[in-house]
Formats: structure tokens, sequence, C-alpha cells
């Protein structure tokens, strides 16, 4: 009998030079799909897709038009790797993802294809690149605080700016993205305001108004992709702008992830949602929840937003 999962998949931020080498070593199906990657992505990236996850380097790894094709096969081949180990298929119930791990659910679940899914994160990772290196912006991490008070120091460091709420992580965790001289002043404003602010090590604004250009691009490659949107009744895939499952529609999935560049992440929200849904069909108590690599980051945040909740990791084998 197969194993009934909710599966979390990792967002940028979560790479590491290594990042799949373990699942690679460990699984036939996990090695076949990072071989995959590197022929669909032949000569666009520079290097073969496998050898910067393996080998790095890393200032190349984290770029943004890099590290979200490599995080999204990474999770695949972790995926697939765990399936064959097991011996077994795996039922999956439900699935997220955080920002890019959105298109990682949508594939599990079977809305989209894989090369469909890592073409479209490859030029996903390209447009925010661009649209970064086109106006300077960044973003903070503000901890211990709530919405309101995230948009409070957005009021008061703003001005002419652009300052936004961009992520919403975990209770006590708001992402603020917006323009260079705005989260300068956003420091201080949380200083001001008791708060701990933590600049992230992000190439741009993301998550904010800045990031329309990207998102149009991204709209134009939406458009004439296909997406199986009938599979949701099966397995919901929540989203990062609704906090809600995506509706069974392919133009509202669409929309929803154009909008994703622009809106803020309302992770902890679709966590809790989701969590209330599980319990609302009975089946709160019958799931295991895991994470696939790379990293643990999600795990770590869900202690934050339901401590009963005990995520399986599996950055490796």
């Amino acid at each position: 009998m197969s194993e009934s999962v909710i599966v979390l998949c990792p967002g940028q931020g979560s790479q590491a030079v290594g990042m799949g080498r373990a699942w690679a070593d460990a699984s036939d199906a996990a090695r076949k799909t990072i071989e995959a990657a590197d022929a669909i992505l032949a000569g666009q990236l520079g290097a073969p897709l496998s050898a910067l996850c393996f080998d790095g380097p890393a200032e190349t790894l984290n770029r943004t038009d890099v590290s979200q094709p490599a995080i999204y096969i990474c999770s695949i081949a972790a995926w697939r790797g765990m399936a064959e180990l097991g011996g077994e298929p795996l039922d999956l119930k439900a699935t997220a993802g955080l920002s890019l791990g959105e298109y990682t659910a949508l594939h599990l679940a079977g809305v989209l294809g894989f090369e469909e899914g890592l073409r479209l994160v490859t030029l996903r990772g390209r447009a925010m690149q661009d649209a970064a290196e086109a106006t300077p912006g960044g973003m903070l991490a503000l901890i211990g605080c709530d919405e309101e008070q995230a948009n409070d120091v957005c009021q008061k460091a703003r001005e002419d700016g652009v300052l936004v709420c961009a992520n919403f992580n975990a209770p006590g965790q708001v992402v603020l993205s917006g323009d260079a001289d705005a989260i300068e002043r956003a420091q201080g404003a949380a200083k001001d305001a008791g708060l701990r602010a933590t600049p992230l090590p992000v190439a741009g604004a993301f998550h904010s108004p800045l990031m329309e250009p990207a998102a149009d691009r991204l709209a134009e490659a939406l458009a004439g992709a296909p997406i199986n949107a009938e599979v949701l009744a099966a397995c919901p895939v929540y989203s990062n702008v609704t906090a809600k499952p995506h509706e069974h529609d392919a133009d509202s999935i669409r929309r929803r992830l154009a909008e994703q560049l622009t809106h803020p992440v309302r992770w902890a929200q679709g966590c809790q949602n989701l969590l209330a849904d599980l319990a609302a069909g009975g089946q709160g108590g019958g799931t295991s929840w895991h994470e696939l690599a790379p990293g643990k980051s999600l795990a770590g945040m869900m202690k934050r937003i339901d401590r009963s909740v005990s995520v399986a990791i599996h950055d490796a084998p």
C-alpha cells in the first residue's frame, strides 16, 4: 500500500554547492532526472546544470537565473529518488512550494510537464535577474513582527520609492522588498520600532512592483504553456498569492503564477489553510509531511507555523 504524503517544495535561497549529488549517486531515477535537465538546457547556463549543482562555484549557483532551475531539478530528483528507493509509489495528497517551489509542486501534481516546468523556471529566473539589474533593489527580513507592524515600517520608509511586504514566511517573520534607498530607510525604521532587521543576499526586489517587467515576460511564456488543471481535483496545489488551492482552471493558474512575481508570498497562511483543509477532510492524522531537496528551511518555518507538524527532510537519501 502506498504512503500518503504532503510535500513541501523549497524556493530560492535553499541552493548550496553539492546539491543533488547524493541523490544522483544513490538513485538511478534521480540521476536520470538531472541528466535530462542537462540535455534540455544544454548551452544555456554556461556549464551543465549538474556541474553547477555539484561543483559550483557558489557565486554562479547563487545567480537567480541559475539557482531557480537548479533547485527545481534537485527537488524533482529527490522526489523520484524517494519513490525508487522506497520501492513503492507515493500517494501525493497535497503539495505547496515557496515562490519558485510552486512550479515544482505543480509538476509533482501533474499540472506542468517536466520539461515545460524546467523551461518556465529558467525563463523566470532570467527575467527576474534582468529586472533586478535594471532597477537596483533588495529585500529585508523583519524578525519579531506581524503584518501590521511590517506595513507600518513600509509606510514610514517608503517615501517616493517602492517598499512592500513580500514574504510572510512564518509567524513573526516578514520580508520587505523594494528599491535600494527604501530598503536602507526601512532598516532605520525597523530599529526605531524595536524590530530586528536583516538584509537578504538577493539580486533584487523580488515579489514587488519592481518585478513587473519580469512578470510580463513570464505571462507571455505562460500563455503558451500546456496546463492540466483537471488533476487538481485529486491533488490540490496551494497558491502563494491566495494561500488557497489553485482553481481548477488553466487560465487562473497562469494568472496566479505571473502575479506571484509582484505579489507577496503568503506561505504561513497557505500552510495553515492546508492544515485546516486536511483536518476538515478527516485526513490530518493519516499523512506524513516531507520537504524535498535542497535544504531544510521549510521544515524550520513549519516549526513556527505549527509545532505539532513534523516535516521529514530529504536533502539527501
